[in-house]
C-alpha cells in the first residue's frame, strides 16, 4: 500500500478534523491531543462526509446525523459492530501521509 501525502501537521491543530482525499476517496484526518488518526471519510449511516464533522475529544461526529466514531479505533460509540476503517498515518517532518489501500 502506498503512502500518500494528504496534509501538513501545521494545518491540523489539536482538537480538529479535516477532510482529505487520496486515491479518489475521502478520509477524515483527526488530531486528538497531538496524536493523528485517519478514518475512511464516509459515514456508514447515510454517506455523510466525516471529515467535515466535528471532533469532541477522541470522538468524531458526523455532520449529517450526529453518528459518533472513536478516531482511535473507528468504532461507532453506540454500536461497536458498526465501524469505519482506520487508515495508518505516518508523519515525515511537517508532512502527514496515509497508507491508502
Amino acid at each position: 500500500m502506498p503512502l500518500v501525502k494528504v496534509a501538513k501537521v501545521s494545518e491540523l491543530k489539536p482538537g480538529t478534523v479535516i477532510e482529505v482525499s487520496a486515491g479518489g476517496k475521502p478520509y477524515a484526518l483527526c488530531n486528538v491531543d497531538g496524536a493523528l488518526h485517519a478514518l475512511e471519510g464516509v459515514c456508514p449511516h447515510r454517506g455523510g462526509p466525516l471529515g467535515q464533522g466535528s471532533l469532541q475529544g477522541a470522538v468524531l461526529v458526523c455532520p449529517w446525523h450526529s453518528w459518533e466514531f472513536d478516531c482511535r479505533t473507528g468504532e461507532n460509540t453506540w454500536d461497536s459492530a458498526t465501524r469505519v476503517a482506520k487508515v495508518p498515518v505516518t508523519v515525515a517532518g511537517d508532512d502527514i501521509l496515509i497508507d491508502v489501500p
